[in-house]
């Protein structure tokens, strides 16, 4: 018997991360991103407003920036699961291992109406937008700055009340 808790929602599953990479690349291409960069696309997705972006996609919980932390694995799980559907390319290259969007990719995700996609698909466009034209070493520069600024604030809310005698 597995110790490991059962998967039975979408939400932040390789399915749901996947389909986000596949929404960033997408609105990337030709671009190529490596898997540093699709984990700061998928938060900045995600968590739009921590950029001062539009609504975030996801409730704003008070630990969220330690999902930078805990995501890398989901993501790759959903890039194979794309990967494997053929709506995400895989390029082995000499600076490392690059992902793009397919051919198929953007007609894909114009098949998909639900509200949830069509956020989605504007998070991405927004995100693209908006860091795309950042270098890695100033898209991490940006988020190192405000993950201390981030991990500040949320501290605050986790300290618990003094208690009074």
């Amino acid at each position: 018997m597995s110790d490991a808790p059962a998967q039975n929602s979408p939400l932040n599953s390789p399915l749901e991360t996947g389909l986000r990479s596949v929404a960033i690349l997408a609105e990337a291409c030709p671009d190529e991103f490596d898997l540093q960069r699709l984990l700061y696309f998928d938060y900045l997705v995600v968590h739009s407003s921590d950029a001062d972006g539009p609504i975030s996609l996801h409730p704003n919980t008070p630990l969220r920036n330690g999902e930078l932390l805990v995501r890398r694995g989901v993501i790759e799980r959903g890039l194979l699961l794309y990967i494997s559907r053929s709506l995400i390319d895989r390029h082995a290259r000499a600076d490392g291992i690059f992902y793009s969007a397919s051919e198929a990719a953007g007609p894909f995700l114009e098949c998909l109406h639900s509200a949830y996609s069509c956020e989605l698909r504007l998070r991405a466009t927004w995100a693209i937008d908006t860091f795309g034209a950042l270098d890695d070493d100033e898209l991490k520069s940006y988020f190192d700055a405000r993950f201390e600024r981030w991990t500040r604030e949320f501290q605050a809310v986790q300290q618990p009340p003094e208690l009074l005698l």
